[in-house]
């Protein structure tokens, strides 16, 4: 299916010499206060290994950021956050909030694009439920990627996205 899925998208990069430009990648992390790195989603990218001991605290403070980039610009941050500013959970009611009111508004910053964007998106829970995906092709129609999108989002692949190396 990861073979499958990059076949695709050299066919979509061939088809259309714009298609890398208007992709729009988008991904969220949790970002804890006291510098701890949550390793599992994590990636190091250094010449040599830190070899350093990260402990975990057992509920730190954190944050939850979303963004999402292209050639155009980013969009973001956005804090999954309550009403007295602690992070909170990214539920699939909270993703399409955030799709309809953050994402929509800031999407106006770029109407040289809105017609032939394509949106990436990985196959977390909130992110490809009904309610989820009925916003995201509300904004970018058929041009969706991700688990359930116009072209699949392979099951258990690393997030390649912009975001993670950016």
């Amino acid at each position: 299916m990861r073979r499958q899925f990059c076949e695709r998208m050299m066919a979509k990069v061939n088809e259309d010499e714009d298609f890398i430009s208007n992709l729009w990648m988008s991904d969220e992390a949790h970002f804890h206060l006291n510098g701890f790195v949550n390793k599992q989603n994590f990636r190091y990218w250094a010449q040599r290994n830190p070899a350093q001991l990260h402990q975990r605290p057992l509920h730190s403070n954190k944050v939850t950021v979303w963004c999402a980039m292209s050639s155009y610009g980013v969009i973001g941050p956005y804090f999954f956050e309550n009403d007295d500013g602690l992070a909170t959970t990214v539920t699939s009611m909270r993703y399409v909030a955030m799709l309809e009111t953050f994402v929509a508004h800031e999407l106006r910053n770029f109407p040289q694009v809105i017609e032939n964007t394509w949106f990436q998106q990985d196959g977390a829970t909130s992110h490809t439920a009904r309610i989820s995906m009925a916003a995201v092709r509300q904004l970018f129609g058929n041009r969706v990627i991700s688990k359930n999108g116009d072209i699949s989002w392979p099951p258990r692949s690393l997030d390649l996205t912009v975001c993670d190396f950016f």
